[in-house]
């Protein structure tokens, strides 16, 4: 029974170095009220088609203005790939294709894996800040690694710049990671 209890303690124990908080929480910059409010100017990006489409509640992904479901039966496939001969890669290149709702693209094109799906369509707020939050569900990211992701991962910056006849996310990006960054460094408190 001790050994249980002794082996309980060390997965929680590192289950927690590995989402360790930064550095600037031990240096006692904790703002609930600012984490908030951060995190609900950053949610006008993450719940914006161009973030959404790629993380529906199930395996289809969604296109469009509209999140409308992807067209030829599109599924995520286990690795996020897609399946069944219709792999994301198949249209999706490094870089939009030229011409009104050509095929878009960007490097590493592709949705979470079915294991972790990091679903971002119609939930709230408050739970879509716990699932950033959580690295079982976040793409196993620590809140720095959550910053570097929104500020440098190509199919994230591609929301900027979706290609022709698709309406780019309208808060400009240097805006949005300062909102992510404010939420995690003031304590990455989740709205109610």
């Amino acid at each position: 029974m001790r050994a249980r209890t002794v082996l309980t303690a060390m997965v929680i124990w590192a289950a927690a170095a590995a989402f360790s908080l930064p550095a600037v929480y031990a240096q006692g910059k904790d703002n609930p009220d600012a984490a908030r409010k951060a995190f609900l100017r950053a949610c006008k990006v993450f719940m914006h088609p161009r973030c959404v489409n790629c993380h529906p509640r199930g395996d289809r992904p969604l296109q469009g203005d509209d999140s409308h479901p992807h067209s030829m039966h599109v599924v995520r496939g286990p690795e996020g790939l897609g399946k069944n001969g219709l792999l994301c890669s198949t249209c999706h290149q490094e870089e939009n294709l030229p011409g009104a709702h050509m095929p878009p693209g960007a490097l590493g094109w592709e949705l979470p894996p079915a294991n972790m799906p990091m679903v971002f369509e119609k939930i709230t707020p408050r739970v879509l800040c716990e699932h950033l939050k959580d690295p079982a569900q976040n793409g196993r990211r620590s809140p720095e690694e959550l910053i570097e992701h929104v500020n440098s991962t190509p199919i994230v910056l591609w929301g900027w710049d979706p290609g022709e006849g698709r309406t780019p996310v309208p808060v400009p990006h240097d805006e949005f990671v300062k909102d992510v960054r404010e939420w995690v460094e003031n304590g990455a408190a989740c709205p109610e």
